[in-house]
This record gives structure tokens, C-alpha cells and sequence, in this order.
């Protein structure tokens, strides 16, 4: 039996699966709507459709190194019971480990990858939708080459990836610079400093800040002939907020971030400097679905 564009149009309409997918499900049943439907069932695509559009704000952050390749990535789900699932948590690092391998570009571009034999990843993710029955989403990654150090807090809720340049790349191996290195990683955590250093902050940024800081010194009752040397003393303090490097070291509060790592390549002979980082915090952004049971229950009973 033949189809036309017309039926693919309508199957997706029945199913909210993609065009690729509906032409493929008519080809295989030799046009036959209903037994199009069902083998999208069987696929788990039809199953996937209708969960899109539930809030996914749950689920993990993990962050992995794989020899000179580190990466962070976050996947999504519905609830926090789906992301214990120890399968689920398989399947993230899974994801991490394909990333380390391929590079994708972005992440249609790591959807597209082969992850499990000839089965892509996005492929593989739309199964667990369907087998798990919740709607999941692959949202970000970040890849780095070199040195780097891994860290996840709070059992994958936040995840921090922190790519190092070192002066002896073999020093990398010392058990101080991996402490270090992973005392920085949870500074970062802990923190949130924005940028590594104050030269990368963008111009327009510092811009804004400081007629913030104006203002706030005028409202104060500053004469205005010294407000601009207030402004240039309070932007310091900005940059000690935002820029790790500048932030003191939460361990010791009589150091910055930059003279902690100074002190460190002084004791393993080698310079260390951190070039950037990727700090991820699961459904940082998302709107959280919140469930109200007493009115879930009034629904029900029909009032």
C-alpha cells in the first residue's frame, strides 16, 4: 500500500513523533495507519511523544575523567527516584564516556552518535523513556582536553569539571596537586565563581556594575567628588565575588584562590594554572513541576 506526504503529516499528528519516524513507520508497514501506530508503540517512540511534555528538572549531573579528556554532562528526568535508578546513573555515564570519545559539537550533534552497537545515543534515551516512563531530557555537556579534575557533590546534583595547564604535565600525577586540584573543584562547587580571572569578565559587565556601585555610593550621601576612587575600590571587591582565582580560599580564608595554587607549584616545582571551568547544578534554570496532593485528590473526587 502507498502512502502520501498527507498520511505521514497525519500520523504525526496522531503521535507528535518526528517526520523521519513517521515515514519510516509507513514504509515498513507498507502504509497502513494503524500498523504505522502501533510499531511506533513498539519502538517507543509514540510512548516518548506524549511524556515531551512534562517538566523534566530532576535527574543527574556526573562529571568524569577519561585519560587527557574530562567531561560534565546533565541529564534530566521527572523525579528524583528515576535519577537513584542504578540503570539510569549507567546510562549517564554511558553518555559521559561517548562523549569523551566522539566530540560532538553540541548536543544534537551527541544525539546522533552511536552509543550501545548501532543504536544512538538519542535513540537509547527515547527507550528509557519508554521503559521507565518518564519524560528525560539530554540538556548540556562540557568536553575539555589536557588535565583535568572531576567533581560531583550532593550525589550528582552538582557537577564541576576544572581544566588545568601545568609547566611539567607530569607533576599532574602528584598526589598534592590532585588534592589541590580537587579542593578548587569544590571551591567552585561551593562558591559559584562566574570567571577564572578578572581579565575575562566581559566589558559591558564591569560597565554596569560600576553605575551600579555609583549609584549606590550617591544613595548613600558620598560626595561626588570621591565616588569614582569608592567605585574603583568597590569593583575590586566584584571581582573578589565572581573571579575564582581572586576569591579567597575557602579553606583558609588568609589566602586567594591564586596564591593557594602558588603555594602548591612552589612545593611541587611546577607552575599550575587553571585556564577554565564548567560547574553544572541539576535543573539550574528549569521550572520544577510541584505536586499539590490535596488538590490532586479534590480533582479525582470530582470537586
Amino acid at each position: 500500500m502507498a502512502f502520501t506526504a498527507q498520511d505521514v503529516k497525519t500520523l504525526r499528528e496522531m503521535t507528535n513523533c518526528g517526520m523521519m519516524d513517521c515515514k519510516k513507520a509507513l514504509t515498513e508497514t507498507n502504509g497502513d495507519m494503524d500498523k504505522a501506530v502501533e510499531f511506533l508503540r513498539e519502538k517507543g517512540l509514540a510512548t516518548a511523544a506524549k511524556k515531551a511534555g512534562r517538566i523534566a528538572a530532576e535527574g543527574l549531573v556526573t562529571s568524569m575523567v577519561f585519560d587527557n579528556v574530562g567531561v560534565v554532562v546533565e541529564i534530566n528526568t521527572e523525579t528524583d527516584f528515576v535519577a537513584k535508578n542504578a540503570d539510569f546513573q549507567k546510562f549517564v555515564a554511558d553518555v559521559a564516556e561517548c562523549i569523551a570519545k566522539t566530540n560532538p559539537a553540541d548536543v544534537e550533534a551527541l544525539k546522533n552518535e552511536k552509543l550501545y552497537g548501532d543504536q544512538t545515543v538519542g535513540e537509547a534515551l527515547t527507550e528509557k523513556i519508554a521503559t521507565i516512563g518518564e519524560n528525560m531530557n539530554l540538556r548540556r555537556f562540557e568536553r575539555y582536553e589536557g588535565v583535568n579534575v572531576a567533581y560531583i557533590h550532593g550525589g550528582g546534583k552538582i557537577g564541576v569539571l576544572v581544566n588545568f595547564k601545568l609547566g611539567d604535565e607530569s607533576k599532574a600525577a602528584d598526589p598534592a596537586f590532585q588534592t589541590a586540584a580537587k579542593d578548587v573543584a569544590m571551591q567552585i562547587a561551593a562558591v559559584m565563581p562566574k570567571y577564572v580571572k578578572s581579565d575575562e569578565v566581559p566589558s559591558d559587565e564591569v560597565e554596569k556594575e560600576k553605575e551600579i556601585l555609583k549609584a549606590q555610593a550617591l544613595n548613600e550621601g558620598k560626595p561626588e567628588a570621591i565616588v569614582d576612587k569608592m567605585v574603583a575600590g568597590r569593583i575590586q571587591k566584584f571581582y573578589k565575588e565572581i573571579c575564582l582565582v581572586e576569591q579567597a580560599y575557602v579553606k583558609d580564608g588568609d589566602l586567594t584562590v591564586a596564591k593557594f595554587l602558588a603555594n602548591v607549584a612552589k612545593e611541587i616545582g611546577t607552575d599550575i594554572e587553571v585556564v577554565k571551568f564548567a560547574r553544572l547544578e541539576k535543573g539550574e534554570g528549569l521550572e520544577k513541576k510541584v505536586d499539590d496532593f490535596a488538590a490532586e485528590v479534590a480533582k479525582m473526587a470530582g470537586n
